[in-house]
């Protein structure tokens, strides 16, 4: 269970990746283009958070059953001293939760939001620094 659930995590960040990257950029091209934020704007921005939330959940499962959890529990210094071992178990998670929150608040200003503008620059402005957050703590050489 656990390595098809990794195999997944890893798959889906593709998917999740993708999905950011077109909501960022039609923000981007509507904040420029100065558009009228319409339903299609909205599902995009949905998607890609959807998308996200997917992609902690399964991060968070993983965690939880992963020997880096116990690791943590059980001599915490010693994992923090080895970079590969600090990176799973400590700045992966949290920076990524981070960035989720961050995507999820930029999702929710937007609602409140009435122009059409400040919709567009609110998602493309909190989705692109989530984005640099989960991309600046990718376990690359598990990943590739």
């Amino acid at each position: 269970m656990y390595t098809g659930l990794t195999h997944f995590h890893s798959y889906w960040a593709y998917l999740a990746f993708l999905l950011l990257l077109v909501a960022i950029i039609n923000s981007l091209l509507g904040l420029t283009g100065r558009k009228e934020f319409k339903p299609k704007d909205r599902k995009i921005a949905v998607f890609a958070l959807a998308a996200v939330h997917i992609q902690a959940l399964i991060g968070l499962v993983l965690y939880v059953l992963s020997p880096y959890l116990r690791l943590m529990a059980g001599d915490p210094s010693a994992a923090m001293g080895v970079a590969s071992t600090r990176l799973l178990a400590l700045e992966h998670p949290l920076i990524n939760i981070i960035a989720v929150i961050l995507i999820t608040v930029g999702f929710s200003r937007h609602k409140k939001l009435a122009a059409s503008p400040a919709k567009f620059k609110s998602i493309a402005i909190f989705y692109l620094i989530g984005l640099v957050l989960i991309i600046s703590r990718i376990p690359w050489q598990n990943w590739l």
